[in-house]
């Protein structure tokens, strides 16, 4: 392989930030979708487009905090233990930056018993799934 065709493949850590990044996104898609499920409205595959509508003010939330406070360094990815603390903690800030905005979009007060099935629902999926990954990335390496 050339050296001008090496240059265009992404890093390790390029692809550590975007298999994270993805899988945040379809964590936060699942959430939604579970709780749009549990209220009765669409929210199979047909239904992908009002999903990521009802995902959108959590993703926003987690996406502006997540690299602020390190849910995406490398020394992160492959340490289970901090893994999950950095996933808790921004999800802790996170959570109400995306009630807020939901409640700005939807023009309605957030019920307290829906933000506290959120902040479970959501620290589950992402602890699950970033856990999953930072134990991968641990035996890899």
């Amino acid at each position: 392989m050339a050296l001008h065709e090496q240059s265009h493949a992404p890093s390790t850590a390029g692809r550590r930030i975007m298999l994270l990044v993805v899988g945040d996104a379809l964590a936060l898609m699942i959430f939604a979708a579970i709780g749009r499920a549990s209220h009765g409205e669409e929210a199979g595959l047909t239904a992908l487009a009002q999903v990521a509508e009802t995902a959108a003010p959590f993703m926003i939330g987690w996406f502006a905090v997540a690299p602020l406070f390190g849910a995406y360094r490398a020394d992160v990815a492959g340490a289970p233990p901090r893994m999950l603390a950095h996933t808790a903690l921004t999800w802790l800030i996170a959570w109400p930056i995306g009630l807020g905005l939901r409640a700005l979009i939807r023009q309605t007060t957030i019920p307290l018993s829906f933000a506290l099935v959120t902040f479970i629902t959501v620290l589950t999926i992402m602890t699950l799934w970033r856990g999953a990954f930072a134990l991968i990335a641990a035996r890899r390496a």
